[in-house]
């Protein structure tokens, strides 16, 4: 009797489930594994490319990676996990249409990653959008560009200057770099109107700390937040929005005004789905990881990324890997190659991996990085976060799709044309069945 081959189920298509199968397709290929992958989306979102997607400088079909494409020999499952029992190995599946289902399995990945961390806050959840996938960065362009062509076509002052105020919360990278992005494209589009300025666009970055882009350092923050403010940007350190009803917003400093826009950034937490799970959480609700990406007290189970708590063995105070891309991508192919490593009767080794630094863009042919300790800012430290950028994105069909993007835009102007229908494509077929 031949052995049964082992079945790896992944739960999640992001950075981690994604480049994790994609360690594995060949050996699913060759038949010494079975590797389904279950996701809600069949695509995954290259997140680090979203700001410059919604500015225009990269087409946002080239920042999305297919995953029954690029993962040839696993097999791919559009839906929600809404339960694993790990005690009797089954996972409970919830597709797009049908009922739910269990999947039985031999190892599981738990690469659920990380939603957005939000707060009660009085129109938030009406009047914010947030910034982790490809549809909000497209969505977030057209909504700028429209409020640009109602400011051009609305007499009424205190309407058109609620259209023109663009409200973004939190000063992490997401932020940051969505923020610079889309007002350097907005600052372009205003050439275009014979009745708006630069001048006349009021763009507010709230964020509850001292400091922005706390991860290239104390003087490379400081640094954006002048170059911000040279270009007539709104910054608001220790503040918080207090309230944002009917675009009302209010902030703890005590300033109130109306905005058409406000964009939530301020970080991401644990995926809350594991709390369906027999998986040991921390504090956080992250999984319990030991250093080899294995489970914490569980065979046959690993995790890694941003719903995972995996010990920074370069730290030396007991520090967790921060969850960025940096991490899941290397902690994704580690946890890969562990997974091969046991289904040949061999141990799993530790992850470890000191931090290089960070990259950030600004806008076009401006940013800030710190590299190896390295600090460098301008024109420079622009091209670094793309070539970085552009070398960690999946798939030479992606890298190549990216740099085109780039190359077509050194002879052609930016692109400033908003898609609203697309928010309402049915509209005007509406309006015409009621005439």
């Amino acid at each position: 009797m031949t052995a049964q081959v082992p079945h790896i189920l992944v739960v999640g298509g992001g950075y981690v489930g994604m480049y994790t199968a994609f360690g594995l397709r060949r050996a699913a290929r060759q038949g010494r594994i079975r590797v389904t992958v279950v996701d809600p989306r069949s695509v995954m979102t290259y997140q680090p490319f979203l700001p410059e997607a919604a500015a225009g400088s990269v087409e946002p079909r080239h920042v999305v990676v297919p995953l029954r494409k690029t993962l040839k020999g696993c097999r791919v499952v559009t839906g929600r996990v809404t339960g694993i029992d790990h005690a009797h190995k089954v996972a409970k599946v919830m597709p797009e249409e049908g009922p739910e289902y269990e999947l039985a399995y031999d190892q599981i990945v738990v690469a659920l990653g990380s939603i957005a961390r939000t707060l009660p806050i009085p129109g938030l959840a009406d009047e914010a959008t947030g910034f982790k996938n490809v549809e909000e960065a497209i969505a977030l362009r057209n909504k700028v560009l429209d409020r640009l062509d109602v400011a051009s076509s609305q007499p009424d002052p205190a309407l058109r200057k609620s259209a023109l105020t663009f409200v973004f919360v939190g000063g992490g990278y997401a932020g940051v770099e969505a923020f610079a992005e889309l007002e350097d494209m907005a600052r372009y589009a205003t050439r275009y109107y014979d009745n708006i300025k630069p001048e006349d666009m009021h763009w507010v970055l709230v964020e509850a700390t001292g400091r922005i882009l706390p991860e290239v350092g104390e003087d490379l923050g400081k640094y954006t937040v002048d170059q911000l403010r040279k270009r007539n940007m709104d910054i608001r350190l220790e503040t918080r929005l207090e309230s944002c009803e009917k675009g009302h917003v209010i902030l703890s400093d005590g300033d109130e005004f109306d905005a058409d826009t406000i964009v939530w950034t301020a970080g991401v937490k644990a995926n809350p789905a594991l709390a369906a799970t027999d998986f040991p959480l921390d504090e956080k609700g992250r999984v319990k990881t030991l250093p080899n990406l294995r489970i914490e007290g569980v065979d046959d189970a690993w995790t890694a990324g941003d719903n995972a708590a995996v010990p920074d063995l370069t730290s030396e105070t007991g520090a967790y890997c921060a969850p960025n891309a940096q991490h899941a991508v290397r902690q994704a192919n580690r946890l890969a190659a562990n997974i091969l490593r046991v289904v040949d009767g061999q141990p799993p080794q530790d992850y470890r991996h000191k931090y290089v630094g960070s990259v950030a863009s600004l806008g076009l042919h401006k940013g800030v990085a710190q590299l190896y300790g390295v600090k460098v800012k301008g024109w420079l430290a622009w091209f670094l976060h793309r070539t970085y950028h552009v070398s960690r994105v999946p798939t030479l069909n992606r890298k190549a799709r990216v740099i085109l993007d780039w190359t077509l835009a050194l002879f052609f102007r930016r692109e400033v044309t908003s898609l609203g229908s697309l928010q309402t494509p049915n509209e005007e077929f509406r309006r015409a069945t009621q005439s």
